[in-house]
């Protein structure tokens, strides 16, 4: 009776050194866990001691007494499944102290009880293959628990997920997860053979039999039901996902995971158009950024701290993911990543793969199907739902709301993944080799049915003992209790459970891998796209404690630089008031940032600046310096002369220097002040658009600078000829007019020109052509995104060929009226009738605007400077010389007389438009002094129910006389 003793000294001295092994990870995996809790306490500006410290030491006390018992309840248990919770437990715990601290102390609680629990399951749990007989009691519970939250729970978040029982509550569907994940292990186990042969051929196509494709059509329903009644997609995506892999698992039937998806994919479209909230969902994943204001909030907020977190993080505690609602709970990794950066991110993405090839080695070693699956289950439960919500906050999946196990605040949660571990840890230590050969559960069933055969199998020598190899070899029992035999049949079965363990270790690792790559994606190569968005209050907000650079402009004002405050923070002001707001634009937490103050931010942070070798080794090392002023173009004297000329006026003024682009003058009317963009972003009255560069008008008779300067070009006409400028004329099968009806008889080109005539101009257009037109067109700017370093929306011109004479004539007089697939035009922006002016002012060379002049750094270094860019030649000089002295003409005796200036020759261009609403917009183009021009200016004032005829001439005189004197003065550079 002796006999059997030399070989349990092998096994117990494995376990000891499987315990021994996990003892010395436990050690290992608490330097991270009390490290980075000691980073919070110094962060919380603490005294590091065993007080302040006792929540990580505490925890590894936890567990290293959970650690001791596991060597007596479980010593053949994996070693490294432990240590990975432990991390995951810690990191968790530390972050959720950082970010809730109110609900710290709950969690604290509950992760000890916890650990508890693991224990007391391991105690109480001593053979998984018992509790198999109890599969459907365990299935109709789970059932049961999982539908319950639909009568009684209570909806939070859009999701009916709780109950609540005086103050306490708890989320049943944690728990339903596990008696699930084990009714399928179970009832897999137990007809692994019967469904691995149940299949009906359809040609080349096998299909399982409707018997036993019923338990999935079943839970297809039940997560179906679970979306519906719960608005719970990321429990109906979990229960889906675990049944999924696991019937795979048991049979490797490949044909069964394609009936699964495709169903999957069936009740996804049904349930994206008939259910508002998963096609909500749907929609934030595609495109949260649009969403932001209304579902999308906090996956936008999610990827601003991810953004901001790099390569290495920000450090604990100086991230800034509180502004993400639940951070403590769906949220947790967005503050992980953010804080320790990619490589701490993906070190937690990591953890979680390999507590998955844990989880799947102890399948793989287990001693009985029942185990297998279970342990299978067990292992994806907490791997697919690690996966499914990392995936939905770093934006590769729609976001699911469930929790990241182990991490996330939740005591339910947390509850139930340590529960998954004891159970785990009954597996592996029921491993083959540990007191009982692997057999599978039709075996072990034929076993229990009948135990006189099983002794006698159990013979250790001779005959009896190859009667017993027999029996588990070839399923000679089993083959009387199921009358077949199957690949998955004894040792063969377990060979093949093996290889699609193998193949299920492969698919998380390219689902992990997915996550790394995703991440990288996010926090690396899109970064820095997300950080200069508009919208990112999460980089203004960490600029707070930067003494971000001053805007100045040319003549030296300041329009915005940094106060320091009492706490050291700094306070953006605006000394000049609303001087040039749509050009300054604004910075702050809650609306984001706009204008220079966004376009500029890396250089007004400090973020790059490499003038001397210190500033460009702090800008690579992300390491904090004063921002560098910004000094625009804009000179403040002209500024305030074109907004005083729009005041009470709806419109914009561009004022240019003709030879360089530079941007003198941009004014946009109404504005607003920073300290009234609450209201503005609230109201209605369009204070905070530019419509110098974001507005696109019908730039009426002004658009006949182009269609001139395209006859005299291409040799269509000359100044000279004379054309026919009568009251009317029908072209293309209907009626040009003159503005009014006006007669103005046969004069030379010139005088139609200054006169305005639309009958004269297009003909003339129609005569150049369609294509010649826009081609003309396009060269002067439109269809371009013109502006070197601020935003311009692209100026409009139809497809020529899809525009017939009528809409030609027309579109030569500056009114699109065509309607077809390509835009009608022409549409011009205010900015872009400056750059036609500044082109004919520059003998047919168009500038392409800027507003920024140069950089300085915070010692007054000038680092960098604006260099004027050519968009090309647009007409020859000769051309150019022709259509100013047209436009000379135009202020002088034509249509725009109101823009003279005493003393000074202007040449210019009118326009009136008629909108859709019945008003008329008024529109000027010109130049100053025209013999060598210094100035060119275009205006736009809305008629807004008035008239305004002349207008955008009278106040571009009054502008360029201003400008004029303000130049003579010396103080216009």
């Amino acid at each position: 009776m002796s006999a059997p003793a030399p070989a349990a000294a092998p096994l117990a001295d494995r376990g000891h050194g499987r315990r021994n092994t996990e003892l010395l990870l436990l050690c290992i995996a608490a330097i991270p866990v009390v490290l980075l809790y000691a980073m919070y306490v110094v962060n919380s500006s603490l005294t590091l001691s065993l007080s302040t410290l006792g929540v990580p030491l505490g925890l590894f006390a936890a567990f290293a007494a959970a650690h001791v018992a596991i060597r007596f309840l479980a010593p053949e248990a994996d070693p490294a499944i432990l240590p990975i919770v432990f991390v995951l437990s810690g990191v968790g715990i530390t972050f959720l102290t950082r970010l809730a601290p109110d609900s710290a102390v709950n969690q604290i609680v509950w992760l000890f009880l916890s650990v508890a629990a693991m224990v007391a399951v391991l105690a109480v749990v001593r053979d998984l293959d018992s509790l198999a007989d109890y599969k459907y009691t365990l299935g109709i519970a789970g059932v049961v628990l999982l539908v319950l939250p639909m009568i009684l729970g209570t909806e939070q978040n859009g999701s009916k997920l709780w109950i609540y029982i005086g103050s306490f509550s708890f989320q049943p569907g944690e728990f339903a997860k596990i008696l699930i994940t084990l009714f399928l292990a179970f009832y897999l186990a137990t007809n692994r053979e019967a469904l691995s042969a149940s299949m009906r051929s359809f040609g080349p196509i096998h299909l399982p039999r409707l018997r036993m494709l019923l338990p999935l059509l079943v839970m297809w329903g039940i997560s179906l039901l679970v979306v519906v009644f719960e608005t719970d997609l990321g429990s109906a995506l979990l229960f889906f996902a675990f049944f999924v892999i696991m019937i795979y698992v048991a049979t490797g039937r490949v044909s069964y995971v394609a009936v699964s998806l495709g169903l999957l994919a069936l009740g996804g479209v049904a349930c994206y158009f008939l259910f508002g909230h998963v096609q909500n969902r749907i929609n934030i994943w595609i495109d949260p950024w649009s969403a932001a204001a209304t579902g999308g909030y906090q996956i936008v907020q999610s990827l601003y701290s991810l953004a901001d977190g790099g390569l290495t993080g920000v450090g604990i505690g100086n991230g800034l993911a509180t502004t993400i609602p639940f951070v403590q709970s769906d949220f947790i990794f967005s503050a992980i990543a953010e804080e320790m950066g990619l490589l701490g991110g993906s070190a937690i993405l990591i953890l979680y793969l390999l507590f998955c090839v844990r989880g799947l080695a102890t399948a793989a070693r287990a001693k009985s199907d029942c185990s297998a699956f279970a342990a299978v289950g067990l292992t994806c439960a907490i791997s697919f739902q690690a996966f499914l919500i990392v995936g939905g906050v770093t934006k590769l999946l729609p976001l699911t709301g469930v929790t990241l196990p182990f991490m996330s605040q939740g005591g339910t949660s947390l509850l139930a993944s340590f529960v998954i571990v004891g159970l785990l840890l009954r597996a592996g230590d029921e491993g083959t080799g540990h007191e009982a050969e692997m057999a599978s559960a039709s075996q072990r069933e034929s076993e229990r049915r009948d135990p006189i055969l099983t002794l006698a199998s159990q013979a250790p020598t001779g005959s009896q003992a190859g009667a017993h190899v027999a029996s588990v070899v070839h399923g000679s029992h089993a083959r009387g209790h199921f009358g077949l035999t199957t690949a998955e049949s004894g040792v063969l079965g377990r060979v093949a459970l093996s290889k699609r363990l193998t193949t299920l270790i492969t698919v998380f690792a390219l689902f992990f891998a997915a996550l790394v790559a995703n991440l990288t994606y996010v926090q690396q190569i899109d970064a820095e796209r997300v950080q200069n968005m508009p919208s990112n209050n999460h980089t203004i907000a960490r600029s707070a404690y930067v003494q971000r650079g001053a805007i100045i402009t040319s003549d030296g004002v300041t329009l915005a630089e940094s106060v320091q405050q009492s706490d050291g923070s700094y306070l953006r002001s605006y000394p000049q008031g609303s001087l040039a707001r749509h050009t300054v634009g604004y910075v702050s937490t809650q609306y984001g940032s706009a204008g220079i103050e966004s376009t500029m931010n890396e250089t007004l942070t400090g973020r790059k600046d490499y003038s001397n070798w210190r500033s460009a080794l702090y800008s690579l090392a992300g390491v904090s310096q004063s921002g560098s002023t910004v000094a625009l173009t804009i000179n403040s004297r002209i500024q305030k002369a074109a907004e005083d000329a729009l005041v009470g006026y709806t419109g914009a003024i561009v004022v240019l220097d003709p030879k360089t682009g530079a941007v003198l003058a941009k004014a946009s009317s109404p504005t607003y002040t920073v300290e009234n963009l609450e209201q503005a972003m609230q109201g209605t009255g369009g204070e905070l658009l530019d419509r110098t560069t974001q507005a696109l008008y019908a730039p009426g008779s002004s658009f006949k600078a182009i269609t001139l300067s395209a006859a005299l070009d291409s040799g269509t006409a000359t100044l000279d000829e004379t054309i026919y400028a009568g009251p009317s004329l029908e072209i293309g099968g209907a009626e040009v007019s003159n503005y009014g009806h006006n007669d103005y008889g046969s004069p030379s080109l010139r005088e139609a020109f200054a006169l305005s005539s639309n009958t004269a101009l297009g003909a003339l257009g129609v005569e150049v052509g369609a294509g010649t037109l826009v081609s003309y067109a396009n060269a002067f700017g439109y269809g371009q995104n013109i502006g070197q370093d601020f935003d311009c929306l692209p100026s409009l011109m139809p497809d020529p060929d899809e525009m017939t004479e009528w809409e030609t004539a027309w579109a030569s007089c500056g009114q699109p009226v065509g309607q077809h697939e390509s835009p009608a035009g022409p549409q011009t922006t205010v900015m872009q009738n400056a750059v036609v002016a500044q082109a004919i002012a520059n003998g047919g060379v168009a500038m392409n605007p800027y507003v920024v002049d140069h950089v300085l750094s915070p010692e007054g270094i000038e680092t960098s400077k604006t260099s004027p860019r050519s968009l090309g030649q647009v007409i020859s000089s000769t051309t150019a010389e022709q259509v100013k002295e047209a436009m000379l003409a135009v202020v002088d005796h034509g249509t725009g007389t109101r823009a003279q200036v005493w003393g000074v020759q202007v040449a210019g261009k009118t326009g009136t438009a008629q909108v859709e609403n019945g008003n008329i917009n008024s529109f000027f183009i010109g130049f100053a002094p025209y013999d060598n021009p210094t100035l060119v200016i275009s205006a736009c004032v809305e008629g807004q129910g008035e008239d305004v005829e002349g207008f955008a001439a009278g106040f571009a005189g009054q502008v360029l006389a201003e400008a004029l004197a303000i130049q003579a003065s010396g103080t216009g550079n």
